[in-house]
């Protein structure tokens, strides 16, 4: 059941400007109800607008952090529901409830127009006690203006900011049975939320690992705590202070000439000294612990002042790594440290980008970009169980996406993002992520669930072609190497027009597979428009190469077929020829990398792919390692520019790479013709200087495993798959199984002695 009776404490909220900065503590709410005989059943459903905390009788069984989601409420209204019979006893039961600010009201979100989001107000809840006793009564308990509220000790919360904690304002016993509340405030009737109640299906957020840390070094500053990965979580503070005590911690991501620095996470509020810290306030009574509520931190460091010199334990911090609930079901390791780790920065990023759903950094933004995500979707398929959050957001995509058929570049969104941040290479978030799922996955609800607004996005396109036949409407190749001169990019219109015609390539696919055939037509001929005009007006036929002759215009033509596959061979060659004029080094946005590698290796160049991922100078994933990257950054930039001049080192669109290890070194390509989630091709490439390599992937099916190494002068293939699964394994040009003397054979578990010999 759905209440539609929100409360809150009152109607003024937090606010944070320029100018300005009116903190309104995060307020408890209380309400008691009575059990008069034996129950037979007991649920509640809640939804806390913002972020809530539930207790029942004084326990916490709230599903995770930042329940019940992040989203719009004007969109969606998330409840969350629990069984509570077995916490209940007879006679007096409580209800508590903390409430933060979260989406409800996004202080920290005045870079994005938060501030302007015309939802906002003071938190507030709505909750439901459905009971039912052993003698058939039913009885229905709702959120309603006898619950009794109250100031929190937390005096300033925001998703992006931080959180502020003041314990000696804390007030024992405030959720248990028998506590006097009568000096308390009744809750106020809010204004009901406009946006869809539904459950929340998302994978919660949890604590996945704790963390101490490696060093703790005092500077002029403070104490600077090193915990050697640059993930996303909470703090927990374990200290023995003094009442009154006030402990500030800030959290970064790099020291800048080894001393803390978050200049590259600033924002528009950090003047107020709200930038990605938290406090806390001792009240003395002995050792105190303390976690934040209402928001969560992109960190590898922390400073920390307002401490002395005893209190500088490693005891102080202990760092909660926090991410949705993902189940990991993939793995790559090989001989090489290099890519080893770089396939766990990968990882690292992805989880600590991924909070109901991928966000685009962990600290300053915490957005949800849809072109990070569309980048993103198969490498995260590949390595997480991430399909029920994907099926959750697109709800919000669809919810999001305006009456002219285009999605904004951030989802949620107070309204910004539809004139800037967006264009194809963003929007094909609502088909990749549909496609994908269903293509790695099975899950066929997925594009049910989907295909009005892609149906609709599509006539979106069509509005807006241009006198070319092509479209140029948002963000192209976005974050390029050096961030190079505009004469780099591939021209917008050049690069929009691309991702378009993928997106109706993608779209028809769908459209096919649910039996939908007008749809697919019209997605056929208006990807055959786009593919004519591309090649039209930026393709030179004569030497087969795409507009600029650069990397990143030469991959996303090839890619995404505007090249026949009687010209590819042809657009390859001189895709290497750019390649090593370059100096064997990557020159391309992320939108590019995303297709780059996987050409060379579908074309026989696996060895130089593998070469420009990891060789370790400047451009490449390798020299990031020379930085100690433990994370994947959002630039490639030369050192002298990173000191002064990289956004974020913790971004996720980047990591196609642990994808194609998988893909072109391990072999693992599922679903090859896009007809069966069972079948399988084992490929792999022998690369020169690895001695092994290996892979795992749990499909719908079971687990696949691969491993392939050199041992006497032969190479020994092992291949796990679960029964079901049927394919192909394939071996590059120039190898052969010894026994059959042949370079493929049809897929079976056992071990393969291979050899050099003629394919």
């Amino acid at each position: 059941m759905f209440s539609n009776k929100f409360v809150a404490a009152g109607t003024d909220y937090s606010t944070l400007t320029r100018e300005n900065w009116h903190q309104v503590p995060a307020p408890y709410l209380r309400k008691s109800f009575y059990v008069e005989k034996e129950v037979k059943s007991a649920k509640i459903t809640v939804s806390g607008l913002g972020f809530y905390v539930i207790y029942v009788n004084g326990k916490d069984i709230t599903k995770g952090l930042l329940a019940p989601y992040i989203s719009a409420p004007d969109d969606i209204v998330y409840f969350d529901e629990y069984d509570l019979k077995t916490l209940l006893g007879g006679g007096e039961n409580v209800i508590g409830l903390m409430l933060g600010n979260g989406m409800q009201n996004p202080v920290g979100g005045y870079p994005w127009d938060m501030q302007f989001a015309k939802w906002r107000s003071a938190p507030k809840a709505a909750f439901a006690i459905e009971l039912e006793y052993a003698d058939g009564e039913k009885k229905v308990i709702e959120c309603d203006e006898t619950v009794k509220c109250h100031a929190s000790p937390i005096w300033f919360d925001d998703l992006r900011c931080g959180e502020f904690y003041d314990a000696r304002k804390e007030i024992p016993g405030w959720n248990e049975k028998g506590f006097d509340d009568s000096d308390w405030t009744p809750a106020i009737k809010a204004e009901m939320p406009r946006g869809e109640f539904r459950i929340c299906d998302a994978d919660p957020i949890v604590v996945t690992k704790e963390i101490k840390p490696v060093s703790i070094t005092k500077t002029d500053e403070g104490y600077v705590y090193d915990f050697g990965v640059n993930a996303a979580g909470l703090p927990r503070l374990t200290v023995k202070g003094r009442a009154g005590q006030e402990i500030k911690y800030e959290h970064g991501e790099w020291l800048k000439h080894g001393k803390f620095c978050t200049d590259n996470i600033n924002f528009a509020h950090s003047i107020r000294g709200t930038n990605h810290i938290d406090r806390y306030i001792c009240k003395g009574e002995g050792v105190e612990t303390y976690v934040p509520k209402f928001t969560y931190h992109g960190f590898r460091y922390i400073l920390v002042q307002g401490i002395d010199d005893s209190q500088a334990t490693e005891e102080l911090f202990t760092y909660l790594v926090m991410n949705s609930d993902l189940k990991e079901i993939g793995g790559f390791c090989c001989s090489d440290e290099v890519a080893n780790r770089l396939e766990a920065a990968t990882k690292v990023s992805t989880l600590a980008n991924f909070y109901y759903f991928p966000t685009d950094c962990p600290h300053r933004e915490k957005n949800g970009w849809t072109g990070d995500a569309a980048a993103s979707a198969e490498h995260t398929l590949m390595n997480f169980k991430a399909e029920r959050s994907y099926k959750e957001w697109l709800r919000n995509i669809y919810r999001a996406q305006d009456l002219r058929g285009t999605i904004p570049g951030i989802i949620p969104t107070g309204g910004w993002g539809f004139a800037w941040g967006n264009g194809p290479a963003w929007d094909r978030v609502m088909v990749y992520l549909p496609y994908y799922t269903y293509v790695l996955r099975g899950d066929r609800s997925i594009l049910e669930e989907n295909a009005d607004m892609i149906m609709k996005y599509l006539n979106y396109l069509s509005r807006n072609t241009n006198r070319n036949g092509l479209v140029k409407l948002g963000l192209g190749d976005w974050c390029p190497v050096g961030r190079g001169a505009d004469d780099y990019k591939p021209p917008l219109e050049f690069s929009d027009s691309v991702i378009a015609a993928d997106i109706c390539k993608k779209a028809e696919y769908i459209f096919r597979e649910l039996g939908l055939d007008l749809q697919a037509n019209f997605a056929r001929m208006q990807r055959k428009g786009f593919v004519e005009n591309i090649r039209k007006y930026y393709i030179d036929l004569g030497t087969m190469t795409a507009i600029g002759k650069n990397q990143a215009s030469q991959s996303l033509a090839i890619a995404y077929d505007v090249f026949t596959p009687a010209e590819k061979p042809e657009a390859v060659r001189r895709l290497v020829e750019m390649i090593h004029a370059y100096g064997d080094h990557m020159d391309v946005g992320f939108v590019s990398a995303r297709v780059i590698f996987h050409i060379l290796a579908q074309f026989g160049h696996a060895e130089l792919a593998y070469k420009m991922i990891t060789r370790m100078d400047y451009p490449s994933y390798g020299h990031l390692l020379t930085r100690d990257a433990t994370s994947l950054f959002e630039d490639f930039f030369p050192d002298e520019v990173t000191a002064e001049g990289v956004a974020s080192l913790n971004h996720h669109f980047w990591g196609d790479i642990s994808n194609w290890f998988k893909m072109y070194i391990a072999g693992i390509v599922l679903n090859p013709y896009r007809r069966d989630v069972k079948e399988l091709n084992i490929a792999p490439n022998f690369i020169s200087s690895l001695d092994f390599a290996e892979a795992y992937h749990i499909a719908p099916a079971g687990e696949i495993r691969t491993r392939w190494e050199r041992k006497d002068g032969k190479i020994v293939l092992n291949i796990t798959v679960p029964e079901g699964m049927y394919g192909r394994i394939q071996l590059p040009d120039g190898y052969i199984f010894e026994r059959k003397g042949l370079c493929y054979a049809d897929l079976a578990s056992g071990e393969y002695s291979v050899i050099k010999g003629n394919s």
